[in-house]
């Protein structure tokens, strides 16, 4: 197979149009149900920098994790994904819901730094270090996250502002990319695709686990694998699930993939630092 056969997701899985359409009326239905939440809260200038939050039972007093959606850098927004936090918020975790200005509006690695900005406005919000979790894009971007020097950014902010995360399905190497269609927006050169590619930048030390669906296919199984193995981290193939059905766990509170990300909150360090705002 080529690499446009490997990374083109919609034309590997037929059903992808009504599996996405499921999402934005879940999506839709959680927002409405879910009392206690804050919407439309901007991390940047711009209408897309923004993120919705919501809240448990529990209180705002909990630990607080950040969903970063896919879409390929280039589609969809935090309003199709809402309920992507349904699992976390009834297992008594705050859950911000990111949007992000898309390529070519913005270049990759200009993207980059706004979910960046979104971390680090979210810690500043609570006074906690963040679980970033994410699909595809989103699933390199929480990779991005962790690999980031905080205190280069903002000496007030703690080191390992992003200690922990959960990748599912998502992108590390994005050199097999440039001979896509996908990088018709990305505009990706060799040099671009390595800044911007978790594998090549240098392990963080904190606690990553990768997933991917075990229909996937052998490039996004090696894209898991290859992270893991160079940062220490973890990695699982999911049987039977393709690139899209396999977020469906994260609206149950006891799919494997709630229980994992909880496991990787337990311990993390969460409260405020001496040098926090």
């Amino acid at each position: 197979m080529t690499m446009q056969d490997e990374y083109d997701n919609p034309a590997k899985v037929p059903s992808y149009p009504v599996i996405v359409e499921g999402w934005r009326q879940d999506a839709a239905a959680f927002r409405l149900q879910h009392a206690d939440k804050d919407l439309d809260c901007a991390y940047g200038p711009s209408a897309r920098q923004a993120m919705d939050l919501f809240w448990p039972d529990a209180g705002r007093d909990s630990p607080i994790a950040m969903f970063i959606h896919g879409g390929y850098w280039q589609k969809l927004d935090r309003s199709w994904f809402s309920h992507m936090s349904a699992g976390l918020v009834a297992s008594g975790v705050g859950v911000g819901v990111i949007s992000y200005d898309l390529c070519p509006q913005v270049t990759l690695p200009a993207l980059v730094e706004q979910v960046r900005d979104a971390a680090a406005w979210l810690y500043r919000r609570t006074g906690r270090r963040v679980l970033a979790y994410g699909h595809s894009a989103g699933g390199h971007l929480t990779a991005m996250l962790m690999a980031t020097d905080w205190r280069a950014r903002d000496a007030a902010l703690p080191a390992d502002l992003v200690p922990t995360g959960l990748s599912i399905s998502g992108l590390f190497d994005l050199v097999p990319l440039i001979e896509t269609t996908i990088n018709d927006a990305l505009g990706l050169d060799r040099g671009m695709a390595e800044q911007v590619s978790p594998l090549l930048l240098p392990p963080p030390g904190g606690r990553l686990h990768a997933v991917v669906g075990g229909e996937e296919g052998v490039e996004y199984e090696r894209q898991s694998r290859c992270i893991a193995e160079a940062w220490g981290g973890t990695w699982e193939s999911v049987p039977g699930e393709n690139h899209f059905t396999i977020l469906a766990g994260l609206a149950q509170p006891e799919s494997g993939l709630v229980r994992k990300a909880v496991d990787l909150l337990q311990g993390m360090p969460v409260g405020l630092s001496k040098t926090a705002r």
